[in-house]
């Protein structure tokens, strides 16, 4: 067999690709030997790929490569063994659960689908599979696998990030050194700067949703409450968001655009430096006076340049906050940041100054023991197949047919 030499890789070729693994997977009693086999002797294949990238396939789908989107997954509850619950939220939980017969080890996000129509809220998750899909290739993004239905449930299949929530991590430690906020604050930054990119408005920063991995990296996680098609110098109306996190043109019901997500993250900063968020009080009252009204309070003990950013991102008036006009570009060019090689930070080459000490895929050490000493739900084990597209939720479930062969690591 001649292979050419690799050829561009466009829309088409992909497309027929994935139809060809598809229909390879579809029943899933080809053992791996055979689908190999099969692979490398497709002339029509060969002719169009390197067959060693094929085998060596990326850690994520690029951006314009196509993936299975159907209602009809082959994915089902039953392929997962489900060993801890690691989170949990209004909906339902986040299970630490292992694959079957890759197994690869996953963070299982499993929502009840009575508890969200009754709440009205289908849009937000269709839009959190959606922003997941975007090609979200970032190395500071939490990444979707699998994600599946049943009658009753929901299933985000998710990188397992066990390094635990910079909510925890605060949480025992009370604050952070400055140079350990402005590493976190720039990885932070680079993934809200790639979603505007996308026209996709994070506005939900808070430590909750900002996880560590096992080599002390950001990862963003929990796309529900994204807003689409929204570029910068766009503007949404929607009241959401968490008290002590939320930027005050939401609170006052104002019009408002992508630079939410800077206030967001000067709240979080503001957090990490001196332990509380700003304008925080025990009275949700009191704190969203303070928000509209009361003056930023800067303690001692930071750099000026760590206080001008602080004031740059919590300013009042969104058209002149750090990061309104020109986003991502305005804070790399802020001198809290001198030292933060973006290039070198994207590709992770700086090393975290905080490594969590994380022994294996199973350790939950980082993870908050409210979530880990709950019992895993009965229902989320049921033995039954996935079932076709409820009227909620169609086009929920989805499959990536190259991803699906290969074990993914912990991070």
């Amino acid at each position: 067999m001649t292979v050419t030499p690799e050829r561009p890789m466009t829309h088409a070729k992909m497309t027929r690709l994935v139809s060809f693994l598809s229909a390879l997977l579809k029943g899933k009693k080809v053992a791996f030997s055979d689908f190999l086999h099969k692979l490398v002797s497709s002339q029509q294949l060969c002719q169009q790929l390197d067959t060693q990238k094929i085998l060596r396939p990326p850690r994520r789908l690029r951006k314009e490569q196509s993936s299975v989107d159907t209602d009809t997954s082959q994915t089902k509850p039953s392929d997962f063994d489900y060993l801890k619950v690691i989170g949990g939220g209004s909906f339902g939980k986040v299970l630490l659960a292992r694959h079957r017969e890759q197994g690869g080890y996953y963070a299982v996000k499993v929502l009840q689908k009575k508890m969200i129509v009754k709440r009205s809220e289908q849009r937000h998750v269709m839009v959190e599979r959606s922003v997941l899909l975007k090609g979200l290739q970032h190395p500071f993004l939490v990444g979707l696998h699998f994600s599946f239905q049943t009658p009753k449930m929901l299933y985000f299949v998710l990188d397992y990030v066990n390094g635990g929530e910079l909510f925890y991590h605060l949480q025992r430690e009370g604050s952070f050194p400055e140079a350990r906020s402005a590493f976190y604050a720039a990885e932070m930054a680079m993934a809200l700067g790639y979603l505007h990119s996308l026209d996709i408005v994070y506005r939900d920063l808070k430590p909750e949703n900002i996880l560590l991995d096992s080599g002390g990296h950001v990862m963003l996680t929990d796309f529900g409450l994204c807003k689409e098609g929204v570029a910068v110098g766009g503007i949404m109306h929607t009241f959401c968001g968490t008290p002590e996190y939320i930027a005050p043109e939401v609170l006052q019901g104002c019009p408002y655009s992508p630079a939410v997500d800077w206030w967001g993250l000067g709240t979080v900063l503001f957090e990490m430096l001196y332990g509380l968020p700003p304008f925080y009080s025990r009275s949700k009252a009191e704190m969203f006076e303070n928000k509209l009204y009361a003056p930023l309070q800067l303690g001692s003990g930071v750099s000026q340049a760590a206080r001008s950013l602080l004031e740059g991102l919590l300013d009042r008036d969104f058209t002149k906050r750090t990061g309104a006009s020109c986003d991502l570009e305005e804070l790399q060019e802020h001198p809290f940041f001198a030292s933060i090689d973006w290039d070198d930070l994207l590709a992770r080459k700086v090393e975290p100054p905080f490594i969590p000490n994380v022994c294996g895929p199973c350790d939950i050490s980082h993870i908050d023991p409210e979530f880990t000493l709950q019992p895993v739900p009965a229902s989320v084990n049921e033995r039954c197949q996935a079932s076709g597209a409820s009227e909620a939720f169609p086009g929920f479930s989805f499959m990536n047919p190259v991803e699906y062969m290969t074990p993914q690591p912990v991070s």
